[in-house]
């Protein structure tokens, strides 16, 4: 009997301390996954997301009025830029999105550039994705910082990469759509709106109201900074224009990954603080947007 009560209380000690991981491979038939051990702690606070000491702000447009079935995913060519001096962030982003904005229950799946000092610990220019399931409260996170996107070999960039306009890196296209085929929402990525590569997927069994489709998709800058400073600048800096930062191949991806203009009526421009951000207008699959910044509130 002291030896069976021996046993189970090293059985317990050891799973005790066991760091918690959890490999995610799953099997495509024509690209191969590379193999992780992830994690399984979260790093949720949303990117874009107003946090107690900070303010975001967005200059952007969003497609709300989606067919019977939902968004099954989008694309877009963003403007990349870089801030070598930036103390806040900065960035502009692709959002895939299931309930609305500020509801316990939203999911998200994003992509796109950041500049973000506190969480890269750097100014760089760094690609990256995030997800969520319960509107960032306990799930989701950055880039691969939890178990989540699944990247795939030979991926033409990994999350967190860094990406550098003065090495030609000036523009990058995306393609986030739920594909027909396994139903997992897969990303796309490209210097060139023609040549885009997998880079890997969120697997369907992560989400609840994004499983099958989504509602919201919007394309646009954003930046955030701690309450008191004066925000960031947009894009570039400059306001809408043919100088300034734009989105371009603006569409809405069906199931096969296939890319359709969307109707203008579907579209809806926001600007938080037209004092220091501004979108102009809808045309051609582009917009413009940025602006200078100085917003402290």
């Amino acid at each position: 009997m002291a030896q069976e009560l021996c046993l189970a209380l090293l059985i317990f000690i050891v799973l005790a301390n066991l760091d918690t991981t959890i490999s995610i491979y799953h099997v495509h038939p024509s690209i191969k996954v590379s193999s992780l051990n992830m994690s399984s702690s979260f790093t949720n606070a949303d990117p874009t997301e107003i946090g107690a000491n900070l303010v975001s702000h967005y200059a952007r447009y969003r497609a709300d009025s989606p067919p019977a079935g939902g968004y099954k995913g989008a694309m877009a060519t963003l403007d990349v830029y870089s801030f070598p001096k930036s103390v806040e962030t900065t960035g502009a982003i692709m959002w895939v999105t299931n309930g609305k904005p500020g509801q316990s229950d939203v999911n998200d799946l994003q992509a796109g550039w950041i500049v973000d000092p506190s969480h890269y610990g750097d100014s760089k220019t760094h690609f990256f994705v995030y997800w969520t399931a319960d509107g960032y409260k306990s799930t989701g996170c950055y880039n691969m910082e939890c178990d989540g996107f699944v990247p795939v070999n030979g991926a033409p960039i990994i999350p967190g990469d860094t990406v550098d306009p003065a090495k030609g890196q000036s523009k990058i296209s995306l393609k986030i759509f739920k594909n027909k085929d396994d139903g997992d929402w897969w990303l796309h990525f490209g210097y060139d709106i023609n040549n885009l590569r997998p880079v890997g997927f969120w697997p369907k069994s992560l989400f609840t109201n994004l499983e099958d489709h989504a509602g919201l998709i919007t394309w646009g800058g954003f930046t955030r900074s701690r309450k008191g400073n004066a925000s960031p600048p947009m894009g570039n800096g400059q306001w809408p224009g043919k100088n300034s930062a734009s989105v371009q191949n603006v569409q809405l991806v069906d199931s096969t990954g296939q890319g359709h203009a969307p109707p203008a009526w579907a579209l809806r421009v926001f600007a938080s603080n037209k004092k220091c951000y501004q979108a102009s207008p809808f045309f051609d699959s582009m917009f413009y947007y940025g602006g200078p910044g100085g917003c402290t509130n």
